[in-house]
């Protein structure tokens, strides 16, 4: 894993990046969080033991990441994590995208915009968003969604409702975790992770 600092435009910020052969796993954090959310609850030492390749980028949104200028603009966050991904990977290659919250909420306008392999959301927001319920039926790839039941953020059944318009989506319950499930239960969130790699690397 190599600890970098990614120049896109007017704009600098860090990134966690394993460069192996395969198919690239991107992550993309939370509002609160950074990349280093990723190293701490051991997912990517988990991948780098398999040689998975991936990508965890500082977003421009992120209260706490190493990323400047800070913007939220959405479309400006989809172009930075569209061209992060092909800067450090090519056009050849088709990443599997992991979204946290607004991470996620910016991995489904990811998904209008380039193709993805499998999308994995952990409680994502603006999921009614006009745009994202129009295309949701021409997603054809895996999406799994990660909800806990101590989220006070994002409720059930909005992520129930997103996963009755796609075509192929699943949700699993993490009980008694929070709208961060992945750091309430890290050894289950990975493993979901490399089951849903396996089925499409």
């Amino acid at each position: 894993m190599t600890e970098k600092k990614l120049r896109i435009e007017d704009r600098e910020c860090r990134a966690l990046v394993s460069e192996d052969a395969g198919t690239p796993i991107m992550f993309l954090h939370g509002f609160s969080y950074s990349s280093d959310i990723w190293r701490k609850i051991g997912i990517l030492d988990a991948l780098g033991e398999k040689k998975i390749p991936f990508l965890a980028l500082d977003m421009p949104y992120g209260k706490n990441s190493v990323c400047k200028p800070k913007s939220s603009d959405e479309e400006s966050n989809v172009t930075f994590a569209f061209e992060a991904f092909k800067n450090e990977f090519g056009i050849e290659r088709t990443p599997v995208v992991i979204g946290a919250s607004f991470g996620g909420y910016i991995a489904l306008r990811y998904a209008l915009r380039s193709p993805m392999k499998a999308l994995m959301l952990v409680s994502p927001t603006r999921t009614d968003r006009p745009q994202l319920v129009q295309a949701y039926k021409r997603f054809t790839f895996p999406v799994r969604i990660v909800w806990g039941t101590r989220d006070i953020i994002v409720s059930q059944r909005e992520l129930r409702e997103m996963a009755g318009k796609l075509q192929d989506a699943k949700i699993s319950v993490y009980e008694g975790a929070g709208h961060s499930a992945y750091k309430d239960e890290p050894g289950k969130f990975i493993k979901e992770l490399l089951d849903l790699y396996a089925q499409v690397k």
